[in-house]
């Protein structure tokens, strides 16, 4: 992370580096930055942070955030703390109720991205243009979905990451991931229709290539990495030009949450889908399964005539 150290928190910041993914560290920088700039406009300080001080900054950020953003900039206020060597705030009972209130408040659900169905992406990989641009679209679409795959691993996939097996299916590497930072690495299979997808991008690209995706400059495959709001637009546009309804709310994790809805729908087990996504907590998943158009009475039935004998 890049920045300009004109106050001590920043330096602190910075031994957060290989530690924390880059990511989590410019994540933590945006929020923290909100808060001292907060901070300066009440004429307040910001580091060491009073209880009160938290408080209001907290009630203030609930009436336009939503609760999930106000609990992490919490987090952020307080590691920052915690590295400075002073006392955290942030754990303060005030704080918590605080926060508290902000949930409470709050009158809608969290917004969830709209999931990608089988057969919705079909219909997406069905109008994918004949197109240096739409080949490589189409794998990115078709690779996510039976990945489960966030943008991050998608976009961090490379050619030896991939192992084209007899039968002719994909077994890929995710070396790293949201839930990983260990790098411990997780192992992820496709079908033959999404592994015949890929081979057609690979041969177009062609070979001695670091990353699996690339940008494509004039019709010519670019070598370095993809910018992860590439998966995003891909989906967006894609959804578009297939004319699927509600379009405009897919969003770059629709993959992930339409697969794994519908492998509850086709009766795997939790464990087969946290295995297939990754995941490390069942109420996690949970939350992206929670509008899955499951009935789980659906082929349920009474018998014509109860007997009440034994």
């Amino acid at each position: 992370m890049r920045c300009e150290i004109d106050h001590p928190w920043k330096v602190h910041l910075l031994r957060l580096e290989g530690a924390y993914a880059p990511s989590t560290i410019r994540g933590y920088y945006d929020d923290v930055k909100c808060f001292v700039d907060w901070c300066a406009a009440q004429g307040l300080e910001s580091f060491p942070s009073k209880v009160e001080t938290v408080c209001r900054f907290v009630e203030e950020q609930g009436l336009r955030l939503v609760p999930t953003t106000v609990r992490r900039r919490l987090v952020a206020i307080g590691k920052v703390h915690r590295l400075m060597g002073m006392f955290d705030p942030t754990r303060d009972e005030e704080v918590r109720l605080s926060l508290r209130r902000v949930i409470r408040s709050r009158k809608k659900p969290p917004q969830q991205a709209r999931g990608i169905s089988r057969a919705q992406l079909r219909d997406v990989l069905a109008a994918q243009p004949d197109t240096p641009w739409g080949i490589r679209d189409s794998a990115i679409l078709a690779l996510g979905f039976e990945m489960l795959a966030r943008r991050s691993e998608l976009v961090a996939l490379r050619d030896d990451d991939l192992d084209w097996r007899p039968d002719g299916t994909l077994r890929l590497t995710i070396r790293r991931s949201k839930t990983d930072q260990a790098g411990l690495g997780r192992y992820v299979f496709t079908s033959r229709d999404t592994a015949r997808v890929v081979r057609c991008w690979v041969d177009w690209r062609g070979a001695d290539f670091e990353f699996l995706f690339c940008p494509i400059y004039q019709g010519q495959a670019v070598r370095r990495d993809l910018n992860s709001v590439t998966v995003r637009r891909a989906i967006q546009k894609g959804a578009a030009r297939a004319g699927l309804e509600f379009s405009g709310e897919f969003r770059g994790h629709s993959l992930r949450v339409g697969a794994a809805q519908e492998l509850l729908c086709a009766g795997h087990d939790t464990v087969a889908i946290m295995r297939a996504g990754g995941w490390k907590s069942v109420a996690t998943l949970a939350r992206y399964l929670e509008y899955a158009e499951h009935n789980v009475w659906e082929h349920e039935a009474y018998p014509p005539r109860l007997s009440m004998r034994p």
